[in-house]
């Protein structure tokens, strides 16, 4: 059971920067891929990155391609996702899911954190 705990959401204007950091509670979290997902308030949860167990490989949706960036570091049990140039269409709460699969589909997820709110304000 892999446990994550997402941090870092809050207020900001847009065009500015916010970088999201995912903790996982075991040292296995180098088995997992990791991904960030988000849903907006009245919508389906969307994929936004995922990274490959190594970091060796990424994904981005378009919308968020050349604004976001996915990373990780597995002797840290922890990854990030770095948001710069945000936009209000970006606000919704941030999720960070693990797979064991390479997927960037919310049904390939093995685990998922709570959430954590980013609100972009224009």
């Amino acid at each position: 059971q892999v446990q994550l705990v997402e941090s870092g959401g809050g207020l900001v204007q847009a065009g500015g920067s916010l970088r999201l950091s995912c903790a996982a509670s075991e040292r296995t979290f180098g088995d997992y891929a990791m991904a960030w997902f988000r849903q907006a308030p009245g919508k389906e949860r969307d994929f936004v990155a995922v990274i490959s167990w190594m970091g060796g490989d990424t994904r981005y949706a378009d919308s968020v391609k050349g604004r976001f960036t996915i990373s990780r570091d597995n002797a840290e049990n922890t990854g990030w996702l770095q948001m710069n140039s945000l936009k209000p269409e970006d606000t919704a709460v941030y999720y960070c899911a693990a797979a064991k699969s390479f997927s960037w589909s919310a049904i390939g997820m093995d685990y998922w954190g709570k959430g954590t709110l980013v609100t972009v304000s224009s």
